[in-house]
């Protein structure tokens, strides 16, 4: 239990920072659920927008500390690299 007041103040702000970082991560997420979701589907077109809200979304959330860079690297280029395959059946 937190007994002065500038430790009673930072549980304060970290539970507002998770409760931030919650967000971001699940909002991106989400982005990467609807590039699964088009590729599954086989829709190119829609693949290539979601993959492209998806890295702005990733490489956000990792400049804010909310992820690592090289997770966020890591799963933008094999969401990349699928949709390429996908349009490359074509």
């Amino acid at each position: 239990m937190a007994n002065t007041k500038s430790a009673k103040k930072a549980t304060r702000v970290i539970a507002r920072r998770t409760a931030v970082n919650k967000s971001r991560r699940t909002g991106m997420r989400t982005t990467w659920r609807a590039v699964e979701d088009a590729i599954a589907a086989g829709d190119e077109k829609k693949a290539k927008e979601a993959l492209k809200a998806a890295e702005s979304k990733t490489m956000k959330a990792a400049g804010k500390g909310v992820v690592h860079k090289n997770l966020a690297s890591r799963k933008v280029s094999r969401l990349s690299k699928r949709v390429a395959a996908l349009s490359a059946k074509k």
